[in-house]
């Protein structure tokens, strides 16, 4: 169902058969009712923001390696979700660039890694820059940017290069 038929269907339902299903959906949905937390209560966003980035950590385990699954499917999973709340954008950028910080902090910790896990950190880091521009946050994240380019520093692959290099070329 498109959209436009779902709103064609909703107005012609009366407010309190909306609210109704409105409660449906937030009684059956985990996300539904994590949105309307966030909705209701806006202040709650750091909190939130500290959940998404220990999914993330859980994926890129400093503490213990050996739990760790690298898994950037499930890290970027984090993002989203956390972006479909809509937060403001300091918090949306805190947790998009606690990917590729943890996953350099992984690297730099306990040595090499595949190929395909540093392009997916650098992906994600350029990603996070790219955003930091976009919302005029560069400024407040250059210290947490700037560390990803030093844990990136003994790393194979060419990856220290290719960090450096995206990293001056939003920090000249």
């Amino acid at each position: 169902m498109s959209k436009t038929a779902l709103k064609k269907k909703l107005q012609k339902l009366n407010k309190e058969k909306l609210i109704e299903h409105i409660l449906d959906l937030y009684e059956k949905n985990s996300s539904v009712q994590e949105f309307y937390k966030f909705y209701l209560n806006p202040a709650n966003e750091k909190l939130l923001a500290e959940k998404y980035k220990r999914l993330i950590r859980k994926e890129f385990n400093v503490e213990n390696p050996m739990r760790s699954t690298e898994k950037f499917s499930v890290a970027k999973r984090a993002i989203s979700d956390f972006k479909n709340l809509q937060p403001s954008p300091e918090y949306l950028a805190d947790v998009m660039l606690y990917l590729p910080e943890s996953a350099c902090e992984l690297t730099a910790l306990f040595g090499d890694f595949s190929e395909q896990f540093y392009n997916g950190t650098f992906n994600n880091y350029k990603a996070a820059l790219v955003f930091l521009k976009k919302n005029n946050l560069l400024d407040d994240f250059k210290d947490r940017a700037e560390q990803c380019v030093k844990w990136s520093e003994y790393c194979g692959y060419g990856f220290a290069d290719d960090m450096r290099e995206i990293f001056y070329e939003y920090y000249h």
